[in-house]
């Protein structure tokens, strides 16, 4: 077991996360054997194991880029590697974030049936100019990441109620893509409360992501709100992903890692967690909070 300073640990690893400079106090045994791996867990009724912890590919995310695509297709890769071996074996990606072709650049090494692949569909009202055929997307997108077939496809960050009867081109798309055998599970990242009270009632889905933390930060409601209907989603077999655990990069100092991590596992309303992860150092601190014995 190595020992570091706490202060010095959290400064070679997350001083350039989002921005902010952060500092704690103490020192800590950080428990970084190869054999400490995050474990995997049901994913509600969707049929796939995945792992607690999925690599996050968003940081900063927008117009095909992000804090992890601008690390460059070889720094990211060995990233991605480092992680494959701590047992995160999840890659959460998206159209709008520019993620797939590294993702599957680092990916190439890898067994297929042993990694899930996660992304996400920008979406237009039906009748929008913008509406391409969903297979030509999915087509596009599993060119980018080397894959015959995508593990879950979400339409991404809906913002308005009134979706499940307005994005009816890319449900139907996106549902026989899933009856083709494309995609294995289709679904919504939620960044509004009756648009993730829609999803929680809709048959259609199969995967919700979801924003929560306990210093409602960045969230749809207050997080015993958002607590209390994703508990519902997954007593009706719903996969729920929680997103935004840190608060978007807000709450990053060592006290809010380890309590915004213990909320979403302890909450018992999510499956697993996306985290934005941008370094070994990240990698590796996810792994030991996620994996600490209670």
């Amino acid at each position: 077991m190595k020992t570091l300073s706490r202060r010095s640990f959290i400064r070679s690893g997350f001083a350039g996360f989002a921005g902010l400079t952060v500092v704690g106090k103490g020192s800590f045994n950080i428990d970084l054997r190869p054999e400490v791996t995050v474990d995997k867990v049901k994913l509600g009724n969707s049929g796939l194991n995945v792992s607690r912890v999925a690599l996050g590919t968003g940081s900063v995310g927008g117009s095909k880029s992000s804090n992890q695509t601008r690390l460059g297709m070889d720094k990211f890769a060995n990233m991605a590697h480092h992680a494959y071996d701590r047992g995160i074996t999840f890659f959460d990606m998206a159209d709008s974030y520019g993620s797939h072709p590294y993702v599957g650049h680092a990916i190439k090494t890898m067994p297929r049936e042993k990694i899930t692949l996660l992304t996400k569909i920008w979406t237009h009202e039906d009748g929008s100019e913008r509406n391409a055929p969903v297979s030509e997307s999915l087509d596009r997108y599993r060119k980018e990441m080397g894959t015959d077939y995508i593990d879950v496809v979400l339409m991404h960050c809906l913002m308005q109620p009134g979706w499940s009867n307005n994005r009816k081109h890319y449900m139907d798309g996106l549902l026989k893509a899933k009856q083709d055998g494309v995609v294995k599970a289709v679904g919504v990242s939620c960044h509004n409360w009756e648009a993730m009270v829609e999803a929680v009632d809709n048959p259609w889905v199969d995967v919700i992501m979801a924003r929560i933390n306990p210093f409602q930060t960045n969230m749809d409601n207050t997080p015993d709100m958002v607590s209390e209907l994703l508990g519902k989603a997954k007593k009706r077999g719903i996969g729920v992903i929680g997103m935004k655990i840190f608060g978007e990069g807000k709450h990053v100092s060592d006290p809010e890692r380890e309590e915004s991590i213990k909320y979403a596992l302890s909450s018992g309303n999510t499956h697993c967690m996306t985290l934005g992860m941008e370094s070994i150092a990240h990698v590796d601190d996810a792994v030991e909070r996620v994996m600490r014995p209670a």
